[in-house]
This record gives C-alpha cells, sequence and structure tokens, in this order.
C-alpha cells in the first residue's frame, strides 16, 4: 500500500484500488489529494482494472468547500483526473462506498462500471455553489442517463437517490454495503485473467473505437 495516507493506492497483480481516505470530512477533496489522484490514475494506464473508492459512509463530498473558494473550483486537476481514467485500456470501476457529491462525480462518471451501495446518492450542486461543472462532466453524464435528466441534476439541483441512479443508469449496481468488496472483485475477475490486449480490443469496440 502506498499513497499520502489520504490518497491510498493498492496494487495487487494487475488491480489497483485507490481508496479516498478522509471519511472524518467525507471524503471531499483538497487540491493536493486531487492531484495525487490524477498522478495515480495516469500512472494506472498499465494497470488491467482500476478501482476508486472511498473509506467511511461517504464516497466522497465533492471538493472541499474551502479548498474551492481559494480556487480548487476551477483546477485544470479535475479534467486531467477524469481524463486519465477515460483513456484507461483496461477497466475502470467506481466502488461506491456511499454518496457521491460535486465535482468527485466527473472521476465517477468517467469510469466504465459505477457500484453503489444500498443508500448511496448523487448530486451535484454547481449552480446552487455558483461554480460551473468541470467541462468533461456534463456530456459524459447525459451520455449516460440523457440530457433532461443531466439538466435536472446540474441546473435544478436535484438530488438522486439510490433507486433513480439505478434506474437512470447513473449506477450500474446497487448492493448490500458488505458485498462491495465482493462484488467488484468479482467484475474484475475476467479482464484480470485475461491478456492485457484482448480486454484493450474488447473495450474499444464498446466504445464504438475499436
Amino acid at each position: 500500500m502506498s499513497g499520502s495516507g489520504l490518497v491510498t493506492l493498492t496494487r495487487t497483480g494487475g488491480l489497483w484500488t485507490a481508496t479516498l481516505n478522509r471519511p472524518d470530512k467525507a471524503n471531499a477533496l483538497t487540491e493536493p489529494m486531487l492531484a495525487e489522484l490524477a498522478d495515480i490514475a495516469e500512472a494506472a494506464q498499465e494497470a488491467r482494472v482500476f478501482v476508486l473508492t472511498g473509506a467511511g459512509k461517504v464516497f466522497s463530498a465533492g471538493a472541499d468547500l474551502a479548498a474551492a473558494r481559494a480556487g480548487l473550483a476551477t483546477s485544470p486537476q479535475w479534467e486531467r483526473l477524469s481524463g486519465a481514467i477515460a483513456r484507461l485500456p483496461g477497466l475502470s470501476i467506481a466502488a461506491l462506498n456511499g454518496t457521491v457529491a460535486g465535482g468527485a462525480l466527473g472521476m465517477v462518471l468517467a469510469c466504465d462500471i459505477r457500484i453503489a451501495v444500498e443508500g448511496a446518492g448523487a448530486f451535484y450542486p454547481v449552480m446552487k455553489l455558483g461554480f460551473l461543472p468541470q467541462p468533461s462532466d456534463p456530456a459524459r453524464l447525459a451520455a449516460l442517463i440523457g440530457p433532461a435528466r443531466a439538466r435536472m441534476i446540474l441546473l435544478a439541483g436535484a438530488k438522486i437517490r439510490t433507486d433513480e441512479a439505478l434506474d437512470w443508469g447513473l449506477f450500474d449496481r446497487v448492493v448490500a454495503s458488505d458485498a462491495l468488496q465482493e462484488t467488484t472483485e468479482r467484475l474484475a475477475a475476467d479482464v484480470l485473467t485475461a491478456s492485457p490486449d484482448h480486454a484493450e480490443a474488447i473495450k474499444r469496440l464498446c466504445t464504438g473505437t475499436g
């Protein structure tokens, strides 16, 4: 295990797991945490499976509000992180241990699969807080759930419950909290035993770039 402590990285063979580890602050992201996550995601181009998860009961509250007001809301690190995840040749999984909010939704949207625990929700209060979403987030959100529902989240500030997120396609599967790790590992199993080229080829076919 490595990392700063606020972000930890575990590598087991081809499986890389990055964990947000600031549970006392709902895993709110600071600039150093965001930069570290981006560094990890860029290095994970060699991983077969990359997992994002969090410690505690919340995946992430998004940007630390004090840091956001000091400039984090417009940091290029957000796009560096989501872009690195989107470029991963292997499988990327967001294993949501709880609600995802604000800018943290961007890294989740960039993943291939989103698994959430019961009771997890999602919201992105950019309208209320007076910030713009990160440039790639609205398009990724609309691609998953449609433009009208994306507007409900970004413009109307809707807070999406677990059942809605699953029904809309924002979450791909909902599991009990004690089954999150097992479910994630099961989804990763076939990719971990396949050749990297085979996995990348199938992923490209799924995105229409193969």
